[in-house]
């Protein structure tokens, strides 16, 4: 069994490298092509139907790009179309979530100190939550609003942050913060899948059957691409999130993800005004300074979690009660206790930790049987805690880590 917890480790490394190529990728993509677009020049020779022409140098060489509002009058012999970027990022991330969020649920997705739900019931909302987010998007896009952008815009901006703070009502900081990630980019992909590929696919198809091909499909797909351009950094905001308490266990942390979606807002038309050629609006970076300085006082609230006192009355899952009583665990609760919750504490004493990393507390018996995976894997099965062993934890002591955590597993 603790073979599994090896192998189960590396797949989610493995998924969690895949997903971060394949964002690289897509965001690479999106940002070029959403410049390109913003930089096309009029020139007089343009052939008929098309908007705008850009000439770039890269790796030696030059580019001619021209840009066809519609179409060109004839479908060319070759086509590239960019959407697997799109669609490898959405699936390997939701293969994360499943591996991280679900399969790991009783430790990273229900927060038991605000609901009692089983954690069938949180995979439940993960998953129906991503959909019906989707739906509400949809079809707010497909009503007037797509005539009036500014407020669409706002609209988006409000479902998201009631998404966040519904989130926050039942689970973690953490897994709240990844899950308006993934809802958000659940948005994107689907705006790719369902709206903007279907839309050039039907502009193919008129061009290879000698019809005019209607404005109205680019029309659609691009205000569904400029959604998804102002989005991105927020996403990786938020799925970098979890490397960081202080934006994810404060009180405040959906008001906080709120305030990461304005600040990717400032930042992106400031690049999307430079790459029009419109001026470089320089006061959108005043604005995003104040915007992260009120997150910074924000992350100033006290942490969300219980407090000692609660969570030794609290009241032992069955998989903790079964950590709990394995055999060994008296030791290896001595060893986190004096090597590892000098951090890991509501109140660390180690000289410059001022709050628990990532965080994760050690003081209880609830706590420690918890983190039994992370504490066979950080501490037992490697070496990465605690960092350069600064508290001196022996090779006896891994190895009890090891012992009572197999005994657990079986």
């Amino acid at each position: 069994m603790t073979e599994f917890a090896l192998m189960w480790d590396w797949l989610a490394f493995a998924v969690r490298w895949l997903h971060v190529i394949t964002a690289i990728a897509w965001i690479g993509s999106s940002f070029y092509f959403i410049a390109l677009d913003l930089g096309l020049r009029k020139a007089p020779d343009l052939p008929a139907g098309a908007h705008g022409e850009e000439w770039q140098v890269h790796g030696g060489g030059f580019y001619h790009v021209r840009k066809y509002l519609v179409a060109p009058e004839e479908m060319p012999d070759h086509l590239t179309w960019f959407k697997w970027e799109s669609y490898s990022t959405w699936l390997s991330g939701a293969a994360l979530l499943m591996i991280v969020y679900w399969v790991g649920g009783e430790l990273f997705l229900i927060d038991q100190t605000k609901t009692d739900l089983v954690l069938w019931q949180g995979i439940a909302i993960s998953a129906l939550s991503l959909t019906v987010g989707w739906i509400i998007y949809d079809r707010l896009c497909k009503s007037g609003l797509a005539e009036q952008p500014i407020l669409l815009m706002v609209l988006l901006f409000a479902l998201l942050v009631a998404m966040g703070w519904g989130y926050t009502q039942v689970f973690t900081g953490r897994a709240m913060m990844l899950h308006l990630g993934a809802f958000t980019a659940t948005i994107m992909t689907a705006n790719v899948f369902f709206i903007i590929m279907p839309n050039q696919r039907i502009v193919v198809a008129d061009l290879q059957a000698g019809r005019t091909p209607d404005a109205k499909y680019g029309k659609i797909a691009k205000l569904r691409s400029t959604h998804n351009n102002y989005l991105t950094l927020p996403v990786v905001f938020l799925m970098l999130s979890n490397h960081y308490p202080l934006a994810f266990a404060t009180q405040y942390n959906w008001l906080i993800a709120a305030l990461v979606f304005l600040m990717g807002v400032t930042i992106r038309h400031f690049f999307n005004s430079m790459h029009a050629r419109k001026g470089k609006p320089y006061w959108t970076w005043a604005v995003t300074a104040i915007l992260f300085i009120v997150i910074m006082w924000l992350s100033t609230a006290p942490l969300s979690h219980t407090s000692y006192e609660e969570e030794e009355a609290r009241a032992l899952t069955p998989t903790e009660q079964r950590f709990v009583s394995a055999e060994g665990f008296e030791d290896v609760a001595d060893i986190v206790l004096g090597r590892c919750s000098m951090c890991h504490a509501r109140e660390p004493g180690y000289g410059g930790i001022h709050r628990a990393p990532n965080n994760v507390l050690l003081e209880t018996q609830s706590e420690i049987a918890a983190a039994a995976r992370q504490i066979y894997l950080q501490s037992g099965a490697s070496e990465a805690m605690p960092p350069a062993n600064v508290s001196w934890m022996d090779p006896e002591e891994r190895a009890a880590i090891v012992r009572w955590y197999q005994a657990a597993k079986g």
